[in-house]
């Protein structure tokens, strides 16, 4: 993660005296794919997480073509909070990406209202169990792309269609580094969340 990145993580931000309404919201997706990255981007207060330096216990376990630069991964997951407004706060979990690690991901689902499945174009593969364990949960979720260094190998519609997603998701490109951009993912699941809850309204 870049330095920007860790300066605005550090500042820390006091809770809003009126907030009221907490929603929880789960990060996941592939081993190395930028969970942790989107989360401290984004994150107003000093995340809490789980980072540790990779040993030469994970080779042969942990695969890692495509990050082979990774030194440190999540071993349990990662915490943040952004407020939406004064009464509406945000708590970011990221869940490891690791399959080793998965057995937690049901867990941090449990209340969960909806998700971010993170998407690296280098290992999109890796997508499949995300998307198919919050389908078998019923958990509403949007995709992001973490265009690594600017990445525009395949299009939108590419990966809508390598990921046999259905319209009704969304997905949007992303930087997981820049805090903006990262946020934008999240008001994106959160118009998503909004959508759904006045369709159902609305049915008879």
């Amino acid at each position: 993660m870049d330095s920007v990145g860790f300066d605005l993580a550090a500042q820390r931000t006091p809770l809003s005296a009126a907030a009221e309404t907490g929603l929880k919201i789960v990060v996941v997706g592939g081993f190395g794919v930028g969970k942790t990255t989107l989360v401290h981007s984004v994150s107003e207060i000093r995340p809490l997480n789980t980072e540790e330096v990779m040993t030469q216990a994970g080779v042969g376990v942990d695969e890692t073509s495509g990050v082979d630069g990774k030194t440190t991964t999540t071993v349990a997951f990662d915490f943040g909070r952004i407020s939406l407004n004064e009464r509406m706060v945000l708590y970011l979990f990221g869940a490891p990406g690791q399959k080793r690690f998965w057995f937690l991901w049901d867990r941090l689902f449990s209340g969960t209202l909806g998700a971010v499945v993170l998407v690296d174009t280098r290992r999109m593969d890796d997508s499949w169990y995300a998307i198919d364990r919050l389908e078998h949960h019923g958990t509403p979720f949007v995709v992001a792309v973490n265009r690594f260094d600017h990445d525009t190998t395949y299009s939108l519609d590419e990966i809508r269609q390598a990921l046999a997603l259905p319209p009704h998701v969304p997905m949007v490109d992303c930087d997981a580094r820049v805090r903006t951009s990262s946020k934008n993912v999240l008001i994106t699941l959160v118009d998503h969340l909004r959508t759904m809850a006045l369709a159902r309204e609305a049915t008879p």
